[in-house]
């Protein structure tokens, strides 16, 4: 990533001066730069010294750095060639708290701290990534034209990039942005199976399929469908497709190389905040992470429960494939809902003042989480200076999932009885079962917990307060 976005800045004009431990990688980098005819403009330094001289003021840092304490040991490198006014920008997935802290730790000295989180994946850092910075406004300010030259652009031309809002908001959104970007991938990939398993299409069938789903509606100028498009063609130098050779497990979590999904669900948990469609992909990854444990669990059950084919939808195929489609939505579109309620808890915690307009123009392109369908609905929506953050409350939102519940329902139900392993499908159909209904299973729940605990209840009489504790107790049975 780092490597990528060093060749961009380049190759919008600015010289770049690099440094990393390695001074193979930083050869290799010189010899792209050399090959792409940009070499005059890039330039490395085995010191941070000789780093900081070749600068000029305020001198402008970008990092690319494995999350945790590498920031720390670089900042720490850095600190006795640093001047008043001097700006470094984290472009790494770190720790939005670690953002936090090394801001505070910089103030003093008058240094600007930015944390900006960075998305599109190796190929976006080369090419034009969306953008997501969030500190002191200043200090933007003085970046900003920086960003905007090689950020990503939206259909309109307008750059990618924009000011999240103060502190450590740029990788916080970023944060939940991967967290939505889990939930949006176990979805599709959970309707890839269907296809595949259930209604036995070929890689090529799923591939002009995802096209239909690219190219109108709901699902339109969506960036992962046009990437499973993609690799369900693609075919290796044996003339096999690519897919079918790929192994079912997800490790970024549990290898350390990837931070951000791990911490997405516990800021959810944490805020109290229900993100079933989120924490539910979650699990899937971390259960298909340990591929050799689910072996051996299936010798113990004496086999899998194994995904059958739909063989009475095979007369329905095309209108199985339209509601597959809209239940994908409906996981699409309660993700980034849930998404944006954990950052607006967060916000109203940290006191970020973030403007939601510009995440929407972040996300607009450049991103994994690129939906032109969703980006413009929800454009529209914090357009208003006062639109109310819980999308659930509003209107279009909550027509749009009201008018895909059949179909996810009826896919779920369909997964079900066939085995097909739906975790994302079916906890959004959950989501909107239990966030729509005001008589709950947990009615039950809170009495066996008064029973027991003395934890208290509220009345149905009562009108519905915040939650806190309830001013009614019962003893149920004598101690």
């Amino acid at each position: 990533m780092g490597g990528g976005m060093a060749l961009l800045f380049a190759e919008h004009g600015i010289t770049v001066s690099l440094n990393d431990p390695s001074e193979g990688t930083m050869d290799q980098l010189l010899a792209t730069a050399e090959k792409d005819g940009l070499q005059d403009r890039m330039q490395k330094h085995s010191s941070y010294e000789d780093l900081c001289k070749s600068l000029g003021s305020p001198k402008v840092f970008v990092f690319s750095l494995p999350h945790g304490t590498v920031g720390d040991s670089v900042v720490d490198g850095l600190h006795p060639y640093l001047t008043k006014g001097d700006i470094i920008m984290d472009a790494s997935n770190e720790n939005w708290q670690n953002t936090q802290r090394r801001q505070g730790k910089l103030i003093p000295q008058g240094v600007y701290y930015i944390g900006m989180g960075v998305s599109g994946g190796y190929q976006a850092a080369r090419r034009g990534p969306s953008l997501c910075p969030g500190g002191e406004e200043s200090a933007l300010e003085i970046v900003m034209p920086l960003l905007r030259k090689v950020a990503a652009k939206d259909s309109q031309g307008n750059p990618c990039v924009a000011r999240a809002g103060n502190g450590g908001s740029g990788h916080y959104v970023k944060m939940i942005h991967n967290g939505i970007e889990h939930g949006m991938m176990s979805a599709l990939a959970e309707a890839w199976q269907i296809m595949n398993l259930g209604l036995l299409m070929s890689y090529d069938e799923i591939a002009d399929e995802f096209d239909r789903w690219n190219e109108n509606g709901e699902l339109r100028g969506t960036f992962l469908v046009a990437i499973g498009a993609d690799i369900c063609r693609q075919k290796d130098d044996q003339g096999r497709h690519l897919l079918s050779i790929v192994e079912d497990k997800v490790v970024q979590d549990v290898d350390g190389s990837e931070g951000t999904g791990i911490w997405s669900q516990l800021e959810a948990v944490r805020l109290h905040v229900p993100a079933p469609s989120l924490t539910t992909a979650h699990f899937i990854r971390l259960a298909s992470a340990f591929r050799a444990e689910r072996k051996h669990v299936k010798e113990a059950f004496g086999g899998q429960f194994p995904v059958q084919e739909w063989n009475e939808a095979k007369g329905e195929k095309k209108t199985v494939l339209e509601s597959l489609r809209k239940a994908v939505y409906a996981v699409f579109l309660a993700s980034f809902v849930e998404g944006i309620n954990v950052i607006d808890q967060a916000d109203q915690e940290n006191r970020w003042n973030i403007d939601y307009s510009a995440v929407v123009q972040i996300w607009r392109n450049g991103c994994i989480i690129k939906a032109d369908y969703i980006t413009d609905m929800l454009a529209d929506i914090f357009r208003k200076p006062d639109a109310d953050l819980d999308l659930l409350h509003n209107k279009r939102v909550a027509q749009e999932l009201h008018d895909a519940f059949p179909a996810l329902k009826e896919v779920v139900l369909k997964g079900m009885e066939h085995n097909a392993i739906v975790p994302s499908l079916s906890a959004t159909l959950e989501f909107l079962k239990y966030s729509t209904n005001t008589i709950l299973p947990t009615q039950f729940y809170e009495a066996q917990l008064d029973y027991f605990g003395k934890h208290m209840f509220d009345l149905k009489s009562e009108v519905a307060g915040k939650p806190e504790t309830g001013k009614h107790h019962y003893e149920w049975k004598l101690a």
